[in-house]
């Protein structure tokens, strides 16, 4: 069993109640050799705002990478319309996924100690919602991942979401479970565990609680969740390969019906792998991933993710049946000690390319698409990003990105999720704090509102 301890990075920056966005200007051009944080990471850029060009001009991590098609990094900055930020609150800790409830409430995780809370349209904060109990974890602690609404929650109020046990600086496996939402109790009620991903506790000291262990989940047009599992590796020179093997959960999207078993269909059910006896599991829809942090559904039905690669290599991939996404074997990155990833490859044969690619790195996470009826955000993609501090703005055409826009870089922030609402309106979780979640991380992460003008 390997253990690891506790730490997120978070930050911190105040927003007026209701603000105009901000444009930047166009500022000067960045060095190749932009100084780097002590983890070797580049520090955060400063974004250009230059119709036509890239909005990021520092040089790949990886020398000498090239893009495999047109556009499939650096696309170029265009800014297509203006947009008002409200904050809807400023008191949450630690905030890790938002659903948004159908009057326009909000539903929000907290990933530690792990709770679930409402704020209301009117910037109402709720106490945690009781029930978490009956998930019945062995541990003192909850960590909690992503939440999402039922496609029939109108009428049966039921939420989907994803969770890991934490005990002792010991983090357990991503679960998946479904609860029903009974507000006027101020309570979850119903409260079903629908699986636990396999295999157990496979990180070490090396990792930050529940880094790396996934957790996004996408109710698909059939029916059925899909949800992403990180590989938990340590992120050290030679990479665990487990995303490659089909007999675990760990860099996979899974894909289960609403009660948890394995959905029909599936592309390696009954299928037999590496040695007789030894079958790939039957909940498996794709492979290869390396961290993932973002999962949505466009509007034509396809499901996009997002993930982190290591030292640049940042992903966005369009996720199909049974296809293999490379990771370890493939990577648009570097190793954090600066050297290359296994042999260096960033394509092979019968491994799948992502759509975009960001490299220096910027921690891509929460992952949605526009569904409002305002024209100037038609076909976008919003990414939140974290060590990027600020809100991609892709848009996506025939499956290709044709433009980036940075925003929200006024903040200075860690985004950590973003949905679209009912409104049209986007929705942004930022994450701030101290170093590492604890009893004294400061509550002041924030709910903000865009709504383009």
């Amino acid at each position: 069993m390997k253990r690891f301890h506790l730490a997120l990075l978070l930050g911190a920056v105040l927003l007026p109640v209701s603000a105009p966005a901000q444009t930047p200007a166009a500022p000067p051009h960045p060095t190749p050799d932009t100084p780097r944080a002590n983890s070797g990471l580049p520090r955060t850029p400063t974004y250009l705002a230059v119709e036509g060009q890239p909005i990021d001009n520092r040089a790949p991590e990886k020398k000498g990478d090239q893009p495999l098609f047109p556009q499939q990094t650096r696309a170029p900055y265009h800014h297509p319309t203006d947009f008002t930020v409200t904050e809807m609150t400023g008191a949450l800790h630690a905030p890790w996924a938002a659903a948004i409830l159908p009057d326009g409430d909000v539903l929000v995780t907290e990933r530690l100690p792990g709770a679930f809370r409402i704020v209301g349209k009117d910037g109402s904060l709720s106490a945690p919602l009781a029930g978490l109990d009956q998930l019945h974890v062995a541990t003192p602690q909850t960590g909690l991942l992503d939440v999402v609404l039922d496609s029939d929650f109108a009428r049966n109020n039921t939420i989907y979401f994803t969770y890991f046990t934490y005990d002792e600086k010991i983090v357990g496996n991503t679960a998946v479970a479904r609860a029903v939402l009974d507000r006027r109790a101020g309570a979850l009620r119903d409260v079903k565990v629908l699986m636990q991903t396999m295999p157990l506790f496979p990180n070490d000291t090396t990792l930050a609680a529940g880094t790396k262990s996934g957790g996004r989940i996408a109710v698909g047009r059939d029916g059925y969740l899909y949800v992403a599992i990180g590989d938990r590796d340590n992120a050290g020179v030679r990479p665990w390969g487990v995303a490659q093997v089909l007999d675990t959960h760990l860099g996979k999207v899974i894909r289960i019906t609403r009660d948890g078993k394995p959905a029909p269909d599936n592309p390696f059910t009954g299928k037999t792998i590496a040695e007789p006896g030894i079958k790939a599991l039957p909940e498996i829809w794709a492979y290869g991933l390396r961290s993932p942090e973002g999962l949505a559904f466009a509007p034509d039905g396809d499901l996009y993710e997002v993930e982190h690669g290591p030292r640049g290599g940042d992903e966005l991939n369009l996720i199909k049946k049974g296809v293999n996404y490379g990771w370890p074997s493939i990577t648009h990155g570097i190793d954090y000690s600066g050297r290359p990833v296994g042999d260096g490859a960033s394509a092979r044969p019968g491994m799948e390319q992502p759509v975009y690619y960001w490299s220096p790195s910027t921690a891509p996470s929460g992952l949605a698409f526009y569904t409002g009826a305002n024209p100037a955000w038609k076909d976008s993609v919003f990414v939140g990003m974290l060590n990027g501090r600020m809100l991609s703005r892709l848009t996506l055409k025939d499956g290709r990105v044709v433009n980036e826009e940075a925003m929200l870089t006024d903040l200075k922030s860690r985004i950590r999720d973003v949905r679209t609402g009912p409104d049209g309106s986007v929705y942004v979780l930022t994450d701030s704090g101290g170093t590492a979640i604890s009893d004294n991380t400061p509550p002041t992460s924030r709910l903000l509102k865009l709504t383009p003008q």
